[in-house]
């Protein structure tokens, strides 16, 4: 290899490992052991002393397992906390560097292009790159009573990278439904129909011809999950062993991630390969590469397409100078048909291309190793280029809901290291306009793409994504539970373009056929006060309405249901016109409200609050009358939001404030971080939200939070007092006033604050109240107000 630099970067021995639970053999290996034979073969196919390349490894790279992916996720048999190394002690490789990739199926990739970018610039020499799941196993064994114990605890460093999930998931969309995989690129497939203008049997007739040849390549490969050659017309029509799982999809056409698989990539420099002895044949370079992000899901312009992941295998194919013509063999990454279908359509290909979309058989059929997919088909390309020197091989990597694509080019051609411009393309992408997007949405609307979820007892959820016709912003709704009108129109024909009605709550949006349908379903709750409620106490006097948090058991701490009959109360009570004053306080004595229910948060029960925020206050934009909060005891996080959220507060002596969501790995996203800043100086402020600290009453009193102290147990007769004094005043003027106030707070300079044409002035000169303020003035008299 005369003329190329010591440090070009050459990938040098590749090894994959499988066990089936019906194996002979069948060994119960955790994920760590997967992935050292996985390593062991890779050492052994570099056609040098094994033991020697081990040693030689620098670095090493492992790609994150499932049960290591999310924050959420477990793992039922244990696992290690240093995967990296754990493996690499069961090979003999003692490291310097160690590395836990992010997650997403496009890592395999990513890490390779990373090492070789680094043994290019001499940073490193020989580095190992592995990944493995141990699912099937995990599944098999979690509740068997001779179960293994996968622990492991491994010293030495680590360079865990975390997880990666960034732009992938949001509270908002996964309260509404978007929690896994096959909804959430269901939603990019009937996309893709619509603009195709294809109908539902069409297009699951082309899925299942995308997909058959790929049965025919796992049945036919030893490591595949599935080995099982399955028709077009089996893949796509809907059985008992293949369930709807989200339209269009059923279960042979969506990633397989019961999986006990690894495998492994040797990548070191061609001066390592000479000094190990590593023979030529054995070497495949790395001549093209790219590695891009799409835009978040909401923040693309056309789910029907993937136009990062076609710019990076594009940009791959530049790097390498070739054509895709050029290629002999690829591997598209194939969790779901759309991954497949976006970049062969982008590249030009045709799914039936003879050469092939597959070198493994796919991921719902040789399987989806979790995120180290395409670690295996890195090894395969390996493989047949090694057969077939001289030739080009293609590796497309997806992450995420087509978000991270990473690409390769392969030959045995020598070629010197060629860096690419992924950065520049990413700024590009990165500057595409996006459409704006409506969190809560109400009105009348258009479906932009869609999917129906199944579930094992026949429940079926629709899932809209659509665009408001007052103003083109994009949002996402759910169907209410039993709403078959919107899932027949989700069902049949072809519901892209079509006209639905959405309306937002506390709990999410929802959608459905028509206004009166969503009205229907969700009858006006009327402003009233009711005689009784579960969680809170109400009492009527005059004009004065005393609200009492009555979960003392759990010191008033607020859950969903708790919130939304808060939220009830204080909708009457703003609606009442002979209600002028509310008072807010906690039953007790020892607590106003402790704020979240942490005990029913983690009881993996459905958590939402309100529109109006916590509380039924703390989003409230029009809070036209006085509410006084009356603080007896902690007012902690929530209950610290709620007492900031109230016009007034009366604390007793024993109130203590504070906003301790830091403690618990939360923040104060109930308007803690807004208000309090606002309210105390600024310093005692972010020194509470950023430490916890507790203020006592008479501190609070100081910094301008409280606004008067009463002895221990007396908040809510401090409180009463208080309003009997507004109560004392016109109704009329006490609401102009702090309509006027909320209008100018944002007002920056106080001349214009001051002159500011509110019309709560025009309406207080033409009030009764007003009159008879005046009248009552000249005459003498105490006024008699009528809030008119």
């Amino acid at each position: 290899m005369t003329g190329l630099d010591p440090r070009t970067p050459v990938l040098v021995g590749v090894g994959q490992f499988a066990e089936r639970l019906d194996d002979p053999g069948y060994r119960r290996l955790s994920a760590v052991d997967l992935a050292a034979e996985a390593v062991r073969a890779a050492l052994a196919d570099t056609g040098a002393d094994p033991a020697a390349v081990a040693a030689a490894a620098d670095t090493v790279g492992g790609i994150r397992q499932f049960e290591n992916s999310t924050p959420v996720a477990s793992a039922p048999l244990g696992r290690s906390d240093n995967y990296p190394r754990s493996v690499a002690s069961r090979v003999g490789a003692t490291p310097a560097r160690a590395i836990l990739d992010v997650a997403g199926g496009q890592g395999p990739q990513h890490l390779v292009t990373e090492f070789a970018a680094a043994i290019a610039a001499g940073e490193i020499e020989v580095a190992l790159a592995f990944g493995s799941e141990a699912i099937s196993t995990v599944q098999h064994l979690a509740r068997a009573a001779d179960k293994p114990d996968f622990t492991e605890h491994v010293e030495g460093s680590l360079e865990d990278r975390g997880y990666g999930l960034k732009g992938l998931a949001s509270r908002h969309q996964v309260a509404h439904g978007l929690a896994d995989a096959p909804s959430q690129y269901a939603l990019f497939e009937n996309a893709r129909r619509a603009r195709l203008k294809l109908s539902r049997e069409d297009y699951a007739a082309a899925m299942g011809e995308l997909f058959a040849p790929f049965t025919r390549v796992a049945a036919a490969n030893p490591y595949a999950a599935a080995p099982v050659e399955r028709t077009a017309e089996e893949l796509a029509t809907p059985s008992e062993a293949n369930r709807p799982i989200a339209d269009p999809y059923t279960r042979y056409l969506v990633a397989r991630d019961k999986v006990n698989q690894g495998a492994a990539v040797v990548v070191t420099s061609v001066a390592a390969a000479d000094r190990l002895g590593i023979p030529r044949e054995k070497r495949v370079f790395l001549h093209g590469h790219a590695d891009l992000r799409e835009r978040d899901l909401m923040e693309r312009a056309d789910f029907s397409r993937g136009p990062a992941s076609v710019l990076a295998a594009r940009h791959a194919l530049d790097v390498a100078g070739i054509d895709v013509a050029d290629l002999s063999t690829m591997d598209l990454y194939s969790c779901f048909p759309v991954p497949v279908f976006t970049v062969c359509e982008g590249l030009g290909l045709d799914p039936g291309d003879p050469r092939g979309l597959t070198l493994t058989g796919g991921l719902p059929f040789f399987g989806g190793a979790g995120n180290n997919y395409s670690m295996h088909a890195i090894a395969e390309t390996v493989q047949r280029l090694r057969a077939a020197p001289g030739t080009f091989g293609f590796v497309g990597a997806n992450g995420g809901l087509m978000s991270k694509y990473s690409a390769g080019v392969y030959s045995t051609t020598p070629v010197a290291w060629r860096p690419d411009d992924s950065a520049a393309l990413q700024a590009e992408i990165d500057s595409w306009p996006a459409p704006a997007e409506a969190r809560q949405a109400d009105g009348w609307a258009t479906i932009e793409t869609y999917t129906v979820k199944h579930g094992r007892g026949g429940e079926r959820t629709g899932i809209v994504i659509g665009r408001l016709e007052a103003d083109d912003r994009r949002f996402l709704a759910l169907t209410h539970d039993g709403d078959e009108d919107a899932l027949a129109l989700l069902s049949t024909g072809e519901p892209i373009g079509s006209r639905v009605f959405v309306r937002s709550f506390g709990f999410g949006n929802r959608v459905t056929t028509t206004a009166a349908r969503m009205a229907a379903l969700f009858p006006p709750r009327p402003k009233v006060l009711r005689d009784g409620y579960e969680h809170v106490l109400v009492r009527r006097d005059g004009h004065l309405l005393e609200v009492t948090i009555n979960r003392p058991e759990s010191r008033n701490s607020l859950h969903p249901a708790a919130n939304e009959e808060l939220d009830e109360v204080f909708d009457a009570y703003f609606a009442d016109p002979d209600l002028w004053v509310a008072i807010l306080t906690g039953a007790g004595g020892k607590s106003f409200s402790a704020g979240n229910d942490l005990v029913y948060s983690a009881s993996g029960k459905p958590l939402w609050v309100p529109k109006n925020g916590f509380a039924g206050l703390t989003s409230r934009r029009d809070m036209a009358k006085p509410v006084i909060a009356a603080v007896n005891g902690y007012a902690m996080g929530g209950g610290c939001e709620i007492a900031l959220a109230c016009h007034l507060v009366v604390a007793d002596a024993t109130a203590r404030f504070a906003l301790p969501e830091v403690k618990v790995g939360l923040v104060a996203g109930a308007g803690g971080l807004v208000r309090l800043p606002r309210t105390v100086p600024p310093a005692i402020a972010t020194e509470m939200i950023l430490t916890g600290r507790r203020l006592d009453a008479n501190e609070a009193l100081t910094y301008g939070l409280v606004n008067r102290v009463t002895e221990a147990g007396q908040a809510l007769a401090g409180a009463r007092e208080l309003a009997a004094r507004i109560l004392d005043g016109s109704p009329t003027s006490v609401r102009a006033s702090l309509r006027i106030m909320a209008e100018t707070r944002g007002i920056p300079d106080p001349v214009d604050a001051v002159e500011h044409p509110s019309a709560a002035f025009d309406d207080l000169l033409v009030s009764e109240d007003t009159i008879e303020g005046i009248t009552a003035f000249a005459q003498k008299r105490r006024p008699v107000w009528r809030n008119r």
